[in-house]
């Protein structure tokens, strides 16, 4: 089973997991090349069994939600011009999706697909979890602690933000040693 992990990798997987629509979604060209076919013949198969992938299991991606994805990447991984807008497959579509690819290779796919969304649903959990104990935390103790707590949250809801150089630029350094000098 050890090696079967090697087909794909969990943070690989991960890094295929988009929100749209408020919903975690693997898209269908994704999921084509993980499972080692054409996306057409991915979508083939899952419009031979439609009965099984109600709206919130799959959808197609409109203009506006296509194009917001697309302009994520920097490198377009879209292969050129489409035709065709991709499938977005939930959680529960991806699972669906065994049931209509059998081959060895798509079980194992799909087995390492459902560990990434719930290693990022345990993650989010995780998260709140810690949100919900320090807000506990901030109503039993008094002001003293107040400034702590400001700056776990602002740790906690901070987003990326340019990190602070170190060190000197040739010039700023340059201009050091030129003070140095005069002095």
């Amino acid at each position: 089973m050890a090696n079967n992990r090697n087909l794909t990798s969990i943070e690989k997987i991960e890094k295929l997991i988009f929100l749209v629509r408020g919903q975690k979604i693997m898209l269908s060209t994704h999921l084509a090349e993980l499972y080692g076919v054409e996306s057409r013949v991915l979508v083939q198969a899952v419009k031979r069994n439609i009965e099984r992938f109600p709206e919130d299991f799959m959808f197609q991606l409109s203009d506006e939600e296509f194009e917001n994805l697309k302009s994520q990447f920097v490198i377009s991984s879209w292969g050129g011009m489409r035709r065709a807008k991709p499938y977005a497959f939930t959680e529960q579509g991806v699972a669906m999706l065994s049931s209509v690819l059998r081959s060895k290779r798509a079980v194992q796919v799909n087995i390492e697909i459902m560990r990434s969304f719930v290693k990022l649903r345990e993650m989010l959990t995780t998260h709140e979890d810690l949100k919900r104990k320090i807000e506990s935390m901030e109503k039993k103790y008094d002001e003293q602690f107040q400034i702590v707590f400001e700056a776990i949250k602002q740790l906690l809801t901070e987003e990326d933000k340019p990190k602070k150089k170190i060190g000197y630029t040739v010039k700023e350094k340059q201009k050091a040693y030129a003070k140095k000098l005069k002095n």
